[in-house]
């Protein structure tokens, strides 16, 4: 097992681990709200896992949030960090 300092503290990879939310017709897609990934540490690795369990994902538009902010980069992400995936929404 790698362990990475980060500061003063040692972290495990393999224990890190992000929760994903998926809405609207990605939760359809998934088969659920939410799903936890573990050892990931960017959002370019994350997006390769979720795209690995459900290809077809990659034919629908959507946004990404990590931890209520919108963002479009490739972020490191850290333990317990929430990941939000959402489609376009509609209604009034």
């Amino acid at each position: 097992m790698v362990l990475e300092i980060v500061g003063l503290r040692l972290i495990d990879p393999i224990a890190m681990e992000v929760q994903v939310l998926f809405f609207g017709v990605l939760a359809e897609i998934s088969g659920t709200g939410f799903k936890h990934y573990n050892g990931v540490k960017s959002m370019g690795d994350l997006m390769h896992r979720i795209q690995d369990d459900y290809p077809e994902i990659v034919h629908y538009n959507y946004r990404v949030s990590v931890n209520s902010e919108i963002t479009d980069d490739d972020r490191l992400l850290k333990s317990g960090d929430e990941v939000a995936l959402m489609p376009p929404f509609a209604g009034g």
